[in-house]
C-alpha cells in the first residue's frame, strides 16, 4: 500500500452530516445521550464521591464531556493541530480519572479515543492513538486475558468497520456529485445542440426567403426614384410578397418538423420540384425514414435548389431520390450555364451559412455530403444513414 494509505485523512464527505441519514443521526444522538447518562450514573451510584470531591468528579466529568466533543468537532473538519492536541489531551483525562477512582469514565474515554481516532485520523496516527489506549486500559484492568483479549479486539475492529463505512459513504457521495455534474454537462449539451439544430432551421427556412424579399423591394425603391414604368415596380412588389408567402408556409412547416410533425420525404419533394420546375427521380422501393433523417434530406434539397435559383437563374435542376439498402441518398444538379449568363440578383444574398449546415446535418447522423462543380454545372451528393 502506498504512503499516503497510512498519513492522509479519511474521506471528508463521509462525515458530513449531510452523509447521514436522518434515522442514523436520531440514533447516534440518543447513543451519546444513553452514554453520558450511564458515565454519569456509574461515576456517582455507589457515593464514592462526596462533598468537594463529588464537586471535583463533577468537575471532571464535564471537562472529560467537553474534551470529547471538541476532539469530535476537530476530527470532523479534518483541523490537524487541534486534532492531535486534544487527542492527547483525551487520553491524559482518562489518567486522571483512572487516578481519581472514575473507572468507568476512564475506560470510555480509552474506548471511545480508541474507537473514534481509527475512524477520523489518518491511519498511522489512528492505529498509534488506539494502541496507547487499549495498551492503557489493558494495563489497569482487573478483568481476565481473555475478556481483555476480546475487548481490545472488538474495539479495533469496530473502529475499522466504522472508518470503512466513512470511506463509503464519502465515496457515495462523490459519486452522486460526479453523475449531477454528468447529468447538468449532458443537459447543456443537448441544450447547445437543440439550439444548433434551431439555428440551421432558421437559416433554411428564412435566409433565402428574406435575403430575397429585399432584393426585390430594395429594387423596387431604385425604380421609384428612377421613375420606372409602375408596371415594373408592381412586378418587383408582387414577387417579394409571393416570396413572404412561401416563407411563411416554410416556417410553419419548420415549427412541425421541431414537434416531429414531419410529412414524408417523397411528398416533400415531389412539390419541390414542381414548385421550382425540376426534374424529380427516385428510385429503389420508398420507405418510412428516421425523422432526423428526413429533415437532412429536406433540408438539403431545399438548400440545393434554392442555390441553383440564386447562381444559375433560369436552369432546371435535376433532383434524384435514392432508396439503398440501410441508407438514404439525395443528389441535386443543374447544368453547365450558357457562357455568357451571370449569376442572378439573389446570389449575393445568402449568409455562407447553406453549405456549412447542409454538411453539419449529414456528420451529425454519420452520413457524408459532397458538393462541387461537375461538368460545368453544380452537384450535391447527400448521403445518411436511414
Amino acid at each position: 500500500m502506498s504512503g499516503s494509505y497510512w498519513t492522509r485523512w479519511p474521506s471528508r464527505e463521509g462525515m458530513e452530516r449531510e452523509a447521514e441519514s436522518r434515522p442514523r443521526r436520531v440514533l447516534t444522538v440518543l447513543g451519546r445521550i444513553v452514554l453520558v447518562t450511564t458515565v454519569t450514573w456509574g461515576t456517582f451510584a455507589d457515593a464514592r464521591f462526596a462533598g468537594w470531591s463529588a464537586v471535583a468528579a463533577t468537575a471532571g466529568l464535564v471537562a472529560a464531556f467537553g474534551l470529547c466533543a471538541a476532539f469530535l468537532d476537530a476530527t470532523r473538519k479534518q483541523r490537524p493541530l487541534p486534532s492531535y492536541l486534544l487527542t492527547g489531551a483525551v487520553f491524559g483525562a482518562a489518567w486522571l480519572a483512572n487516578a481519581g477512582r472514575a473507572t468507568l469514565l476512564a475506560d470510555v474515554l480509552w474506548y471511545g479515543l480508541a474507537v473514534m481516532a481509527l475512524v477520523r485520523m489518518p491511519l498511522a496516527l489512528g492505529l498509534a492513538a488506539a494502541a496507547a489506549s487499549l495498551a492503557s486500559y489493558a494495563a489497569v484492568t482487573t478483568s481476565s486475558g481473555l475478556s481483555i483479549a476480546a475487548t481490545v479486539g472488538g474495539i479495533t475492529l469496530l473502529g475499522y468497520l466504522l472508518r470503512m463505512d466513512v470511506e463509503a459513504r464519502g465515496t457515495s457521495r462523490r459519486l452522486l456529485a460526479q453523475e449531477r455534474a454528468a447529468r447538468a454537462a449532458e443537459a447543456e449539451s443537448a441544450a447547445l445542440a437543440e439550439r444548433a439544430r434551431i439555428a440551421r432551421e432558421i437559416h433554411d427556412v428564412l435566409a433565402h426567403s428574406l435575403s430575397a424579399q429585399l432584393v426585390h423591394l430594395e429594387a423596387a425603391r431604385l425604380m421609384l426614384d428612377a421613375g420606372t414604368d409602375r408596371e415594373q415596380i408592381r412586378e418587383r412588389v408582387v414577387a417579394a410578397r409571393r416570396m413572404a408567402q412561401d416563407g411563411l408556409a416554410e416556417t410553419r412547416q419548420a415549427l412541425s418538423a421541431l414537434r416531429g410533425e414531419l410529412t414524408p420525404v417523397g411528398e416533400f419533394l415531389v412539390e419541390l420540384a414542381e414548385r421550382e420546375r425540376a426534374a424529380l427521380v427516385v428510385t429503389g422501393p420508398p420507405r418510412p425514414i428516421a425523422a432526423e433523417a428526413a429533415l437532412a434530406v429536406r433540408r438539403t434539397a431545399q438548400e440545393a435548389v434554392t442555390n441553383v435559383r440564386k447562381h444559375a437563374p433560369g436552369a432546371r435542376c435535376a433532383v434524384e431520390l435514392r432508396y439503398l439498402e440501410g441508407a438514404v441518398e439525395l443528389e441535386v444538379r443543374n447544368p453547365r450555364t450558357p457562357r455568357g449568363d451571370s449569376p442572378g440578383e439573389l446570389a449575393d444574398s445568402g449568409s455562407g451559412y447553406g453549405l456549412l449546415g447542409m454538411r453539419e446535418r449529414a456528420e451529425l447522423l454519420g452520413g457524408t455530403l459532397l458538393a462541387g462543380p461537375e461538368d460545368g454545372g453544380w452537384r450535391v451528393l447527400l448521403r445518411v444513414p436511414a
